[in-house]
């Protein structure tokens, strides 16, 4: 299986979401009648999660998974399966929103997910790796997010839609993508290319033990302004304590392993960063346990959304193009660097006033060309990710 190859599609799925995003701030900074601002939405989120970040953990998954035992040929397939299920979600969300035909590619993205996970484990079961039970409770939680997926079809298909539900599901399918499949998916691939080549590899497993005690009950952190009963806020305490405590041994771990093994200078700078985005967000759920400020929180669009882009963007897409650039296939070079870089300026900007954005919403203040400052900075994150992009094309050719 060519990697390189696959890895330079879902790069270039990445420009497509980029440009979605820059499209929507458009149409909220901007007159442009064309589209619906809600259909882009959710074409934007359903292509990200399974052309970019699904697509690229599949393909790194199985690279990993081929130093220790042949591919089968099925996995080809159901990497072009899930291609042509997610653009087929991008076109027809994008011109129906939830309809019979956007559902349908919803349901085909589905069934290629529980068919990756079902081989893929099955496969895993005659492999002895550090990495194995990530790479497994990450494809389960991948399986047990669709739960949300199917709830929120149903609503939308029938039009019986009931807020607390609705609002439910969708959290429920964005917990389980970012904090369980996307995030053990992650921590496994980190933890293979720390263990790649190190005879002083040290490995804890209980820090697997302490994420996954603490994935289903964190699911609560999303839902607070449900006001939960007592005895079930006190487990969201304690999911949010016990992945502080998780982090705090991984980081142990990982930066004796780090030392352990040749890297650059570039990527060793962009995983401090993805510490510092990881801690803060750690930090910032724990604050969230304050009934007072969740209450409050909830409430205003751009923190929620500052929130999904802190994950979305500066952790796990900013993670996979790292991995991509400095320990995979793919050498970097100068205008991969300078392209990155732009990239991550970006997703510092936008959270930064997003943030702003935020913070004065609480007091119900406006943040003058916020939006307008939002859509050039959306543009810069463009031009980062297609000029990084044309670097793998280039140089990789």
């Amino acid at each position: 299986m060519n990697y390189k190859s696959w890895l330079k599609f879902s790069v270039l799925n990445l420009c497509i979401v980029a440009l979605l995003g820059g499209l929507m701030r458009y149409k909220i900074g901007f007159e442009f009648p064309y589209f619906e601002q809600k259909f882009i939405q959710h074409a934007h989120s359903h292509f990200a999660f399974s052309a970019w970040i699904s697509q690229t953990l599949f393909v790194l998954l199985l690279n990993s998974l081929s130093k220790h035992r042949n591919i089968s040929s099925i996995y080809k397939k159901l990497l072009i399966g899930n291609a042509i299920a997610a653009y087929g979600m991008l076109f027809s969300f994008s011109i129906q929103g939830y309809g019979l035909v956007s559902i349908a590619f919803t349901v085909l993205s589905l069934l290629i997910d529980y068919l990756f996970a079902y081989n893929y484990i099955k496969d895993l079961k005659q492999v002895n790796h550090p990495s194995r039970n990530w790479y497994t409770a990450a494809l389960l939680f991948n399986v047990v997010s669709s739960v949300g997926t199917y709830t929120l079809a149903y609503m939308m298909a029938t039009h019986h839609i009931k807020q607390n539900i609705y609002l439910g599901s969708v959290y429920f399918y964005l917990h389980f993508q970012y904090n369980a499949w996307f995030l053990f998916a992650c921590i496994g691939l980190l933890i293979d290319k720390l263990h790649e080549g190190n005879s002083n590899f040290i490995y804890n497993n209980n820090i697997f033990k302490l994420f996954v005690v603490s994935v289903i009950p964190a699911y609560m952190l999303s839902i607070l302004w449900l006001k939960l009963p007592i005895y079930l806020y006190i487990f969201v305490v304690f999911a949010a304590l016990t992945q502080i405590l998780a982090w705090i041994l991984l980081l142990k771990d990982s930066v004796y392993n780090l030392k352990q093994i040749n890297i650059d200078k570039n990527t060793k700078k962009i995983l401090f960063i993805l510490t510092m985005a990881m801690s803060i967000k750690l930090g910032l759920q724990l604050v969230s346990t304050i009934p007072s400020i969740s209450q409050l929180v909830f409430g205003f669009r751009p923190i929620v959304i500052a929130y999904l882009h802190l994950v979305l963007l500066c952790i796990i897409s900013l993670f996979l193009l790292n991995y991509i650039n400095g320990f995979m296939l793919i050498k970097q070079d100068k205008n991969s660097k300078i392209s990155l870089w732009i990239f991550i300026c970006g997703i510092f900007i936008n959270e930064f006033i997003l943030g702003i954005q935020g913070v004065a919403g609480l007091s119900y203040n406006m943040i003058p060309f916020a939006n307008e400052i939002l859509f050039i900075n959306s543009c810069l994150i463009i031009i980062g990710i297609v000029g990084y992009f044309i670097s793998l094309k280039t140089k990789t050719n």
